[in-house]
């Protein structure tokens, strides 16, 4: 009886950081949004609200750490609950980075509209794919380790090469418009600066995938082949 109170405990305990976890990502998540928003519109009020609400983040970050490492000392859970906690950290440091990552692109876009520069290229069309394709991995990565979906996280992580490729599309673009008219440069720049960040922000939520099947399968398949070969297998 003792061991199942405590094991029941546990479970309850876990949920709970989990719960917080889903809504520190609902926050990041909003933030990516609204920063792309500001870097179309040049709203500036938006772009503020994003890099304050960055704080709220950092602090979800410094709690959750802290339940955690709370957690394994009280309940000192064994293999597979273990897995599952030190998995849940490191979904808590990369939710902190595509934070960060936000906050870039809102000061990006504070800048860029602020010289006036906002009109020299059409800047938010240069990047709208690539963050409708990194703001749709974020949104299924979330929706993956809500679930503990390991066929959707391994989708995400397949698709990553989709980000990958679209970013370097838009670096080639970039540098012709700037070798072209000198005019752009700054312009260019702040744009393949914004493009970096929600590049990033792709492998963010691709790492999140790769810890849904580290939980739900017991492998660590970064630097491997290992979705590949799952998709394939599949087909």
């Amino acid at each position: 009886m003792p061991g199942d109170h405590s094991s029941k405990q546990y479970d309850m305990d876990l949920e709970t950081i989990r719960s917080k976890v889903l809504q520190m990502g609902g926050l990041v998540e909003s933030q990516f949004n609204d920063a792309i928003a500001c870097f179309r519109s040049g709203d500036v009020a938006q772009a503020d609200h994003v890099i304050k609400s960055d704080e709220t983040v950092n602090r979800l970050e410094v709690t959750l750490d802290d339940s955690c490492s709370h957690l394994i000392v009280k309940r000192q859970p064994a293999a597979n609950d273990l897995r599952t906690v030190m998995a849940t950290l490191k979904v808590i440091t990369d939710l902190e980075r595509i934070g960060d990552e936000a906050t870039k692109i809102a000061r990006t876009s504070k800048n860029l509209h602020e010289r006036g520069l906002g009109g020299v290229l059409n800047h938010y069309e240069s990047i709208r794919v690539l963050a409708a394709s990194a703001a749709e991995s974020l949104h299924d990565a979330l929706d993956a380790f809500a679930r503990l979906d390991e066929k959707q996280a391994a989708r995400i992580i397949a698709q990553d090469e989709n980000i990958d490729h679209e970013f370097r599309s838009i670096t080639r673009t970039m540098v012709t418009f700037m070798m072209e008219d000198p005019r752009t440069i700054s312009a260019a720049l702040d744009t393949l600066w914004v493009a970096k960040a929600i590049e990033r922000i792709g492998d963010h939520a691709k790492n999140i995938a790769e810890y849904v099947i580290y939980v739900v399968e017991g492998k660590d398949i970064r630097h491997t082949d290992y979705v590949y070969t799952k998709l394939n297998s599949a087909v």
